[in-house]
């Protein structure tokens, strides 16, 4: 691998690896990162425009919504493209209804 390549891409645990410019689904959800999107034809068709200009890491939460980025990511892009790697975080819990973060 050339020191090129070594800065354009990395490893995941020895054994994935992806471009190192992912796309970060966050803003995919609704008014403060709470609820469904205005137009989620729209967020599918940038999920799939990612996709199509070469990314192949995508980062997401459950607390994106909650749950609204990874519902779309997996109705747009399943069945997903063979290098697709989709990381998400767990842990964090927000309240549906107002997007608070009990402790």
């Amino acid at each position: 691998m050339t020191l090129e390549n070594e800065s354009d891409t990395f490893d995941i645990g020895g054994e994935l690896t992806v471009n190192r410019l992912g796309y970060g689904a966050m803003r995919l959800t609704g008014e403060d990162i709470i609820g469904r999107p205005d137009d989620e034809e729209e967020a599918r068709r940038i999920l799939h425009e990612v996709v199509s200009t070469g990314t192949n890491f995508i980062d997401t939460a459950d607390s994106y919504g909650p749950a609204v980025s990874e519902r779309l990511i997996g109705e747009a892009l399943h069945p997903y493209p063979s290098d697709l790697v989709v990381a998400t975080k767990g842990g964090l819990w927000r309240d549906e209804r107002d997007g608070s973060w009990p402790k």
